[in-house]
């Protein structure tokens, strides 16, 4: 008889996570992070895990994109011992910005950020919840490296693996705490 296999690390926090079959549209499997997020020992776990793979890397600030990216980025910061820019929709921020435009999985955005949001030199986190294509993580480090910032690397709590966004944002460090192969 073969010795059990090892629990994998935080498989408890992807237990948490629902699938939607066919949202927004039809073919995508949507991620639900809700009940993770509802779970007071789960959320702190992500947390801290994702603090984990950024701490060595000294970060200035985290930036993160509406909406999702707002959920545990500002937690992240705060765990950093660093600051939180708001990537937004046009027309979201009240001050001067730069934009970037990208493709999803499911059509075309556009991020925003003040155009004194990173300052020269700083070094960034860029996180969000879900790395699928990649398009949202790259337009956010193209955003903070017009600015002058260096990423230093690339933060998501889910990796949607299949879909290539890792490559996509090389060379860059990136990580992903939970990880989907298909």
């Amino acid at each position: 008889m073969a010795a059990p296999q090892a629990p994998r690390k935080h498989e408890r926090l992807k237990d948490l996570i629902r699938e939607i079959p066919d949202f927004p549209t039809s073919g995508i499997g949507f991620k639900d992070i809700t009940p993770l997020m509802a779970d007071r020992a789960a959320l702190a776990e992500a947390v801290q895990a994702l603090a984990e793979f950024a701490r060595p890397l000294k970060v200035d600030c985290v930036v993160a994109a509406e909406a999702r990216g707002f959920l545990l980025g500002p937690a992240l910061a705060l765990e950093l011992g660093a600051g939180f820019v708001l990537a937004r929709k046009p027309g979201k921020l009240p001050y001067e910005t730069v934009s970037a435009e990208y493709l999803l999985e499911y059509g075309p955005s556009q991020l925003e950020l003040h155009t004194d949001a990173v300052r020269s030199g700083a070094r960034v986190l860029v996180h969000d919840d879900l790395l699928a294509t990649g398009g949202t993580a790259l337009a956010l480090c193209e955003l903070v490296e017009q600015l002058g910032g260096d990423v230093a690397g690339c933060g998501f709590l889910i990796e949607l693996a299949f879909l290539g966004g890792r490559e996509r944002l090389a060379p860059r460090a990136t990580h992903a705490l939970l990880r989907y192969e298909s």
